[in-house]
C-alpha cells in the first residue's frame, strides 16, 4: 500500500505522460482547427455546419437514437437486473455469464448477424410472410429501426452489468418492508430502487449513451448512406470529401455531447442524493 502521495504520483506519471503525448495533445491540435478561420479564432465553422439541413437532420437523429437506446436499455436493464439479483448464486452466475458473453464477440460479427435476421430474405421477413402478415418483404435494413436494434443489442449488456452491480448492494429487506407497509411496485421502484441504484444508472446511462453516439460499425452496416449519424458523417467527410474542418467540428460536437451527458447524469444523481433526508 502506498504510504504517501509522492509514491502514487511517481507511479501514475509515466501513464499520464504517455496519454498526454499520444492522445490529448494530438486531439487538442486537431479540434482546435475547428475554431480557426482565416488565421483567427472563430465559431464560423460551427455556424456553417448547423446551417445545413442535412447536418441538422443527422445531429438530431443521433441524439434521438442515443436517447431511445439509453431509455430502453434502462427499462429492460432494471427488469433484468432485478431478476438476476433474485436468483440463487449458481443461476445468477450462469445468467450473468450470458449477459457478458456478447461483449466477448466482435461488434462487426454481432452487427452482421442482424443482416441475416433483418434482411429481405432474413428470418423476420420469412416469418412475416409465412404468417400472412405481409405479402412482400418489409424493408427493415437501412432504416432507423435497424440502427436502433443494432445499437440496443450492442450496448444493453453494459447497462445490465451496471445495474446488477448497483442492485447487489440494495438492502434485501428494504423492498420487503415497503411491500408490507402497502407500497405498490411502482412506488417501490420510484422511492426505493431508483434512488438506491442511481449510481449504477448514471454509469450505465453514460456508457450506453456515449457508446450510441460514437459507434461507427453498427450505423454504417445497418444504416448505410440512407441513415447517416454523426460518426458515419464524420467518416464520409474525411475519406470522401477530404473535409477535415467539418470532421473536426463533428468530433468536437461528439466530445461535448458525451461529456455533457456524463455531467448531467452525475448532477442529477448528486441532486437526488442531496434531496434525501
Amino acid at each position: 500500500m502506498l504510504t504517501n502521495k509522492t509514491e502514487a504520483l511517481a507511479l501514475v506519471l509515466p501513464a499520464a505522460v504517455f496519454a498526454v503525448a499520444v492522445f490529448l495533445i494530438p486531439v487538442c491540435i486537431l479540434l482546435s482547427e475547428a475554431f480557426r478561420s482565416d488565421g483567427s479564432w472563430s465559431i464560423a465553422a460551427y455556424v456553417e455546419f448547423f446551417s445545413k439541413p442535412l447536418n441538422q437532420t443527422v445531429f438530431f437523429r443521433t441524439l434521438k437514437l442515443g436517447f431511445l437506446v439509453t431509455a430502453v436499455s434502462a427499462i429492460v436493464g432494471y427488469v433484468a437486473a432485478f431478476c438476476i439479483v433474485g436468483l440463487d448464486p449458481t443461476s445468477r452466475g450462469r445468467i450473468f455469464g450470458l449477459v457478458v458473453l456478447p461483449l466477448m464477440i466482435s461488434p462487426v460479427a454481432r452487427t452482421y448477424a442482424w443482416i441475416v435476421i433483418l434482411g429481405r430474405t432474413g428470418i423476420v421477413n420469412k416469418a412475416l410472410t409465412g404468417l400472412g402478415l405481409t405479402d412482400a418483404p418489409v424493408r427493415i435494413l437501412f432504416t432507423e429501426t435497424a440502427v436502433f436494434i443494432g445499437l440496443l443489442q450492442l450496448f444493453m449488456p453494459l447497462m445490465i452489468i451496471s445495474l446488477v452491480s448497483a442492485m447487489e448492494n440494495l438492502p434485501r429487506d428494504a423492498i420487503s418492508a415497503a411491500r408490507v407497509l402497502g407500497a405498490s411496485w411502482p412506488q417501490v421502484f420510484i422511492r426505493i430502487i431508483l434512488p438506491l441504484t442511481r449510481e449504477g444508472l448514471v454509469i450505465g446511462g453514460t456508457l450506453v449513451f456515449t457508446g450510441s453516439l460514437t459507434a461507427y460499425i453498427t450505423p454504417a452496416i445497418l444504416g448505410g448512406a440512407k441513415v447517416l449519424m454523426l460518426e458515419t458523417l464524420l467518416y464520409q467527410r474525411v475519406t470522401v470529401a477530404n473535409d477535415f474542418l467539418s470532421a473536426s467540428v463533428i468530433a468536437m460536437i461528439l466530445i461535448v455531447m458525451s461529456f455533457s451527458t456524463y455531467m448531467l447524469l452525475k448532477r442529477v444523481a448528486a441532486s437526488k442524493r442531496g434531496a434525501q433526508p
